[in-house]
């Protein structure tokens, strides 16, 4: 489990026998402020290890040739694959129904051959199974989550238990020529296989300058505004916030940030990366400002460094992100640079 929630009982007992008169929620704010949370990372992968493909989101009708390519890929790095029974299932917009969708992930959750889990497309669908998944099994042998957009749930779902997941390319991906995606293919296979990663990302004049090292956390947009009041919210406290997003009005992007803002995501967070937000809806009514400036707005009371031009989301440039994991983010005008520690 992170562990400032193990320590934080046992601080507030402390707390309480030496004779501090204040109260436990502010008590709990204070060490909250205090620590920073260490996410346990599972086994990089290695030659002859197995990944499974599974399909916990959207259909994938007809999509066989992305999940053949999906497979030679993984043959091609020395590593076997398995298919989850449902992965091309249909159940109305879903990869089946949520208790076939759920089975297979649990299935590669327990596993113990299984050394990854890597999610076939996103779409909508994972949110519905995730009251439905059993992770006795994984905490007893963690292994890596990977993949993005709607997969954004699972991955809340497992920080909340501690442990560091990849926000990278799924099946899907190879939709695309891998001539196309190379940095997205070789940053992913970086991620499970242990290899340095750091990027260098273009400047923005939008940027908020600023130095700072703690684990990075987020992902799509919308999901982590679906997340809010439930206990797959995930807490930004002394984390790196990093949000992508497709598809959206602009309205609709500043209605959802509003929202995390309330729910008090920028509060104690530590920095803001932003990554690809595509294909923004134009509405009969012009909203009036552009992305960066709605971003800025919102956290404009807040003295942490915002980096924008981070190439990973709905693009075909998804470099692979490892969340959880403590990055130092320095942000300038002319440029930032985002390194991934181990």
């Amino acid at each position: 489990m992170p562990l400032n929630r193990f320590f934080l009982p046992l601080f507030l007992l402390v707390f309480s026998i030496i004779g501090g008169r204040v109260n436990a929620q502010n008590a709990t704010e204070s060490f909250l402020n205090m620590t920073t949370t260490t996410y346990i990372k599972p086994p990089y992968l290695k030659a002859g290890d197995t990944v499974a493909i599974v399909a916990p989101s959207g259909v994938l009708k007809h999509r066989y040739d992305e999940v053949n390519k999906a497979k030679a890929l993984l043959e091609r790095w020395g590593l076997h694959y398995v298919v989850g029974q449902h992965v091309f299932s249909q159940y109305g917009h879903f990869a089946g129904s949520d208790d076939e969708r759920a089975a297979d992930f649990q299935w590669a959750l327990d596993d113990p051959k299984i050394k990854a889990i890597w999610c076939a497309r996103g779409g909508y669908g994972t949110v519905r199974i995730l009251d439905k998944l059993d992770y006795s099994a994984f905490k007893k042998q963690p292994k890596w989550l990977i993949g993005y957009s709607d997969i954004t749930a699972l991955h809340n779902q497992i920080h909340n238990l501690g442990y560091q997941t990849i926000h990278g390319m799924m099946c899907t991906s190879l939709s695309d020529s891998e001539q196309d995606i190379v940095e997205t293919i070789a940053t992913f296979k970086a991620a499970i296989f242990g290899d340095d990663l750091s990027y260098t990302l273009e400047g923005s004049p939008y940027n908020k300058s600023g130095s700072v090292t703690a684990p990075i956390t987020g992902g799509n947009l919308t999901l982590l505004h679906t997340m809010l009041g439930s206990n797959t919210s995930i807490d930004t406290t002394g984390s790196i916030l990093f949000i992508e997003e497709i598809g959206e009005y602009a309205y609709h992007i500043d209605r959802m940030l509003q929202s995390l803002k309330r729910a008090g995501y920028f509060k104690n967070c530590k920095g803001l990366v932003i990554g690809d937000i595509t294909k923004v809806r134009k509405n009969t009514t012009e909203f009036g400002r552009t992305i960066e400036e709605i971003i800025l707005d919102v956290v404009a009371e807040y003295n942490f460094p915002v980096a924008f031009n981070m190439p990973a989301g709905h693009a075909k440039d998804n470099r692979a992100l490892i969340l959880g994991r403590t990055v130092k983010l320095t942000v300038a005008k002319g440029g930032s640079t985002l390194i991934f520690e181990e």
